[in-house]
């Protein structure tokens, strides 16, 4: 599908449902409202988080091209009512909670000093600290609401002395973070690292954080990481929307020096495609199928959506037969080094 015919359906179904609490005759119909929107509602929740959020977004572009009025704040307010933003929001947590529980038993029983190779210079015992520390981290922002940076340093972290006690402390760690995420509003505004100042930037942040980190444990103990197509499609986007202002990468981005040049994603399992096009000391980028093929990029790697996640997190080579790269193969080279974490 393609993103114009996605617009137009969003439009078209906003001002439908929007339009429904109204009879023939201009005369209000709430019973009616009431009826399309839980309808509606049933039916879009069985998306994935990612579609379910990408509505959303279509949605509030709708209501942003109307003029102020009644109109425009019942378009505001549709996300909402077909519970398209908390259930995003209650979904990344419950994925959060998934992917630590096999966190968590994959490192109660290794050795915590197994080298984790995607994090070069770290240990299983490393990375479980890194992780905990960023669960509290989180949880301090979200329950305090912090309006401006608060450093990890300064947030007390009761890290046992023996790293055989990790698991359980992360356990813990994770139960806190989540609690807090489950208490509180997705839109209340509040500081973030990322593009979005609101509660709702952390849970999808920490989905994502917690997926790439599962999959370094999984590549340490010699097994492959599987991450669903609609997820790995979510976390692309929210790599891409967040990668602008991670300090550590988007001063390095700024001085790739390759003005207009365009770098293409590929997805093979779903056709999703991402342009990024260089310049103006940074990138920008789009999610279409207007090119599927690649034709017209400066470079095109093509692999499967989860693949594609991993490898702009530098968890795998773009050198790795799973990837098909056409093109100049020294820019994406150049992007990915640029932008490593």
């Amino acid at each position: 599908m393609t993103e114009a015919l996605e617009r137009a359906l969003a439009d078209a179904l906003a001002h439908l449902l929007t339009a429904a609490g109204t009879r023939g005759d201009g005369a209000s119909d709430p019973d009616g409202a009431v009826r399309w929107t839980e309808h509606t509602a049933r039916v879009l929740q069985r998306l994935e988080p990612a579609d379910r959020r990408r509505l959303s977004g279509l949605f509030h572009d709708t209501a942003r091209r109307e003029p102020e009025g009644a109109r425009r704040a019942a378009l505001l307010r549709l996300p909402e009512s077909l519970g398209l933003t908390g259930g995003a929001h209650a979904a990344y947590c419950d994925g959060v909670q998934d992917h630590m529980a096999r966190f968590v038993a994959a490192v109660r029983g290794a050795d915590p000093a197994t080298p984790v190779p995607t994090c070069p210079g770290w240990t299983l015992a490393d990375l479980a600290r890194h992780v905990g520390e960023v669960h509290r981290w989180m949880e301090h922002l979200v329950r305090t609401r912090a309006p401006a940076r608060v450093e990890v340093e300064d947030v007390p972290l009761d890290l046992p002395g023996d790293p055989a006690a990790y698991p359980a402390w992360l356990a813990r760690g994770t139960d806190a973070v989540l609690r807090a995420l489950r208490a509180a509003h997705p839109d209340t505004p509040m500081w973030s690292y990322g593009a979005d100042p609101h509660v709702r930037f952390y849970p999808r942040r920490l989905f994502f954080e917690t997926a790439v980190h599962l999959a370094d444990v999984e590549l340490a103990l010699g097994a492959e990481p599987l991450i669903a197509p609609g997820t790995a499609a979510d976390g692309i986007e929210e790599f891409l929307e967040n990668l602008p202002y991670y300090g550590w990468v988007a001063e390095p981005t700024s001085r790739l020096g390759r003005d207009g040049a365009t770098l293409r994603l590929r997805a093979a399992d779903t056709g999703g495609v991402w342009t990024l096009t260089l310049g103006g000391g940074g990138f920008a980028w789009r999610a279409d199928g207007d090119d599927p093929t690649g034709t017209g990029a400066t470079v095109t790697v093509e692999a499967g959506c989860g693949e594609l996640l991993l490898l702009l997190y530098g968890r795998y080579g773009a050198g790795e037969r799973r990837f098909t790269v056409t093109g100049d193969r020294a820019l994406l080279d150049a992007w990915l080094a640029a932008t490593r974490f």
